[in-house]
């Protein structure tokens, strides 16, 4: 899979949605934005639950987009790696499928393939 082509191609799906539904766009932008201002976590660690959460409910698009906003934070591929093991724990056979999607994309868009 072509994850930084994936991403390319959902932003471009994203950005029609909200010219559709303007509104709600500018309410989950705001949503967004409010979910990631400072408080006790930091960035990299607000990124990682976010990615916990993209693989347990199976978001191909969610893990792109949340694995390209890990690596600009620093996150590494060994921290990554735990807490794909805590994926695989809390949601079992389908939760390693989707694991190892992540990776996948981790590795390409970090440059290790």
């Amino acid at each position: 899979m072509d994850w930084t082509g994936l991403n390319d191609a959902m932003r471009g799906r994203i950005r029609a949605l909200n010219r559709t539904i303007p509104e709600t766009a500018k309410g989950f932008a705001a949503l967004s934005k409010a979910a990631k201002e400072d408080g006790v976590l930091d960035v990299k660690t607000r990124e990682f639950v976010a990615l916990g959460i993209s693989v347990a409910e199976r978001c191909e698009p969610c893990i792109g987009f949340h694995v390209e906003a890990l690596i600009k934070a620093g996150g590494t591929r060994e921290e990554l790696a735990d807490v794909l093991a805590m994926c695989v724990q809390m949601g079992g056979g389908p939760s390693l499928m989707y694991a190892a999607k992540a990776l996948e994309a981790f590795d390409q868009m970090s440059g290790r393939t």
